[in-house]
């Protein structure tokens, strides 16, 4: 049976494809890499992570990441996908809500110490049950003990930490905000017409996200057309014109204006910080 589940060694695939793993690169499925070792800074989404010994990190699908090149280092990682984690609608919910994918303010790490033995353990039954493809509720079995990872992580990063965010109106709107913007910011990068879909007026919506993020509507919308476009610029070979086309800007001159406002620099110099 194949499942979209697997634990890999970091380790062993840094030293057969390094090159691969110090250059930008992208995957459609989450990552949660146990950096058992050494302290090597990793890039995620261009923001560099400074990593401690036994130091869990969280990455949601899509994420852009660029390993360590000169850090040596121990990790291991589980890759798994939405299609092996849904099978129900409770499933998506809790995957969607969690704070270890979704953290409104940064990527989510834990800290493991005294709880360490815990997550060895079920690490390990994971990877022994791996081992089972032929077995009956193998994938179910994975995906009990891969939910219960994630329960104890998320019980371990609340202690460390983390900011909860005041529930009510104002994080519900910012949450549904950013999640139509995550699903149309290609196309659509009017804050009136967000606001529209929410049933808002444009002055409320800037209330909820200032006081959740600190950022306005606008802001935010406009941070998420310029980390598509890095990621775009760093993982792929696509031309300056076909990125902000896909982007939703109809002349190239249009974008390379917007990135330099954004990021002072132009797409090609950004780029070739990954190419040269």
């Amino acid at each position: 049976m194949h499942v979209e589940f697997e634990i890999v060694s970091i380790t062993d695939l840094y030293k057969k494809s390094k090159e691969i793993l110090t250059s930008p690169h992208r995957t459609a499925f989450y990552h949660i890499l146990w950096f058992q070792k050494g302290t090597p800074t990793h890039l995620v989404d261009f923001n560099p992570i400074e990593i401690k010994p036994q130091t869990l990190l969280f990455l949601n699908k899509d994420t852009v990441q660029l390993f360590d090149p000169k850090e040596s280092f121990e990790a291991k990682a589980i890759l798994f996908t939405d299609n092996f984690f849904f099978r129900t609608e409770a499933d998506m919910k809790f995957l969607r809500s969690s704070i270890l994918f979704n953290d409104l303010l940064g990527v989510s790490q834990v800290q493991l110490d005294s709880s360490t033995d815990n997550f060895k353990v079920l690490f390990s039954l994971m990877e022994a049950e791996l081992a089972n493809k032929h077995e009956i509720y193998y994938a179910d079995t994975l995906r009990s003990l891969l939910h219960s990872f994630l329960l104890l992580a998320e019980r371990e990063r609340r202690k460390q930490g983390f900011t909860e965010l005041k529930k009510g109106p104002d994080l519900d709107y910012t949450i549904l905000f950013r999640d139509l913007v995550e699903a149309d910011f290609r196309q659509m990068k009017q804050v009136n017409v967000y606001a529209s879909k929410l049933s808002v007026t444009e002055k409320r919506l800037n209330q909820a996200t200032s006081k959740i993020l600190g950022k306005s509507p606008k802001s935010i919308i406009d941070e998420r057309v310029m980390l598509e476009a890095k990621r775009l610029l760093a993982h792929t070979n696509d031309s300056i014109k076909e990125i902000g086309y896909s982007l939703g800007f109809q002349e190239p001159t249009n974008f390379i204006k917007f990135f330099r406002k954004h990021n002072r620099s132009t797409p090609v110099e950004f780029r070739e910080q990954f190419t040269t």
